[in-house]
This record gives structure tokens, C-alpha cells and sequence, in this order.
């Protein structure tokens, strides 16, 4: 178990609620084809969510990694992750419908253990570790059947 999957713990709380993609569009404004977070099946306001994104060999980004032998991009597992963290801010702000935008400053201790293939579904698990202002930082893992596929700390700001 890594230090970072230690940080980010599930909660017995059962005041969550779950988010469909309508909703998550009313919060970040990411649209196909870039949008990698198709629900939210546990959102704690203020403290943490679970994102799903199914992958499938008709996403874009499968054109050319790589053709033979498809291959989720690091990059794009991050950034189904960033929107997670992205939707739970905005959510737990109550900022639905809003002129916000939740630009990522910085992104540390990424690292990318199994390769992610059509068919997969990612967890996206994230959780507030800190906020000072409009400045938040998450920790963030995604899964594969449980296991460990990507980790990554990222830091953003929710701005006009």
C-alpha cells in the first residue's frame, strides 16, 4: 500500500450523495470529448469522491495510442482525476450553473502503476487534504478492479 493510497481513506459516513453526468456538466464545464467522468457515485461535500469513468476503444485518444495496442495516456487518467476533484469544489461550494472555472496549479507525486485498456472501468477516488481560500489540494488514486493504476497530489484554485 503506498503512502498516498494511506491518505486517502473511504468513510462509513452515509451522508453522500451521488452525481449523473447532467449534473457534473452544471458544475464543470468539460464537454465531449474531453469530459472523463461519467458519475460521481459518492460525493462527501467538503471532504472526498468517487468518480467513474468507463473506457472504452472509442475514445479519441486511442487513435494514436496506440492503434496496435490501445493504451489509456497517464495524462488523461490525471485528468479524469482533475475533474473528479474538480466537480467535488464545485459541488461542495453549492456552485451549480456558475461562471467558476477550477484551474489546476500543480500536480506532484504522479505516478502510474498498470497500464489502463479499453474495457477497464477507473475509479477515481479523491479527497480534500487541505483549503486556504480559493486554493484546494487533493489527493487522488484510480483503480482497476481495486487495484492501484494511477496516483497523482494536485493543487487548484476556483477563479471567475
Amino acid at each position: 500500500m503506498s503512502a498516498l493510497e494511506n491518505k486517502v481513506t473511504s468513510t462509513e459516513d452515509t451522508n453522500h450523495v451521488e452525481l449523473n453526468a447532467e449534473q457534473i456538466k452544471r458544475l464543470i464545464p468539460h464537454r465531449s470529448p474531453m469530459l472523463m467522468v461519467e458519475r460521481l457515485i459518492k460525493v462527501i461535500s467538503g471532504e472526498s469522491a468517487i468518480g467513474i469513468k468507463t473506457v472504452s476503444l472509442e475514445d479519441w485518444y486511442f487513435q494514436g495510442h496506440f492503434p496496435k495496442k490501445p493504451v489509456m495516456p497517464g495524462v488523461m487518467i490525471i485528468e479524469a482525476l482533475a475533474q473528479t476533484a474538480a466537480t467535488l469544489a464545485m459541488h461542495s461550494l453549492d456552485l451549480y450553473d456558475k461562471e467558476k472555472l477550477v484551474y489546476f496549479m500543480g500536480i506532484d507525486e504522479a505516478r502510474f502503476r498498470k497500464m489502463v485498456v479499453p474495457g477497464d472501468v477507473l475509479s477515481l477516488e479523491v479527497q480534500k487534504t487541505h483549503k486556504r481560500g480559493p486554493v484546494w489540494r487533493f489527493k487522488g488514486l484510480a483503480k482497476v478492479n481495486g487495484e492501484i493504476v494511477a496516483e497523482a497530489i494536485k493543487t487548484a484554485m476556483i477563479s471567475d
